[in-house]
């Protein structure tokens, strides 16, 4: 005889989960990025610092809260970072003449010359993530996955 805690958890299926379904794409995406990453650069870029870059590469200069906002990190991880691209020689760091409190960011020369290659190498690791859809179930899979945020 199943107790009602049994009974209760009998159709529950951990390979049927979202949660859990999603962290094992989350894991392949993650190796396919980091095999691609570690050939642009000795070192390679973190999927943070891959965004980040990106990110300031779309707005021009900006400062680390902005950084953050826009590529939804917290204050500390940004900041941590801002401090590797720094280390890394992809970013330039100043003052704001306007605060002296806040620190400007921009992309520095090495970095400014890695777009172009970071967006190509966005494109295949998005291509190989999804090469299993069509372009329909791609578009569809976006729409439904922007719809949870």
């Amino acid at each position: 005889v199943m107790s009602q805690a049994e009974m209760k958890n009998e159709g529950y299926d951990l390979d049927e989960q979202i949660g859990y379904i999603l962290r094992l794409v989350t894991q392949r995406h993650t190796a396919i990025f980091q095999e691609h990453a570690q050939r642009l650069l000795p070192g390679g870029l973190t999927p943070t610092q891959f965004s980040a870059l990106l990110r300031i590469h779309s707005v021009g200069t900006c400062s680390q809260n902005r950084l953050g906002r826009m590529a939804a990190m917290d204050v500390a991880t940004i900041k941590g970072v801002v401090d590797r691209l720094k280390r890394k020689g992809l970013v330039d760091l100043a003052p704001d003449p306007d605060d002296r409190r806040r620190t400007k960011i921009t992309l520095s020369e090495s970095g400014e010359a890695l777009i172009p290659q970071l967006k190509e190498a966005g494109a295949v690791i998005t291509a190989e993530t999804v090469k299993e859809l069509s372009a329909d179930e791609v578009l569809q899979m976006k729409a439904l996955l922007k719809k949870l945020l």
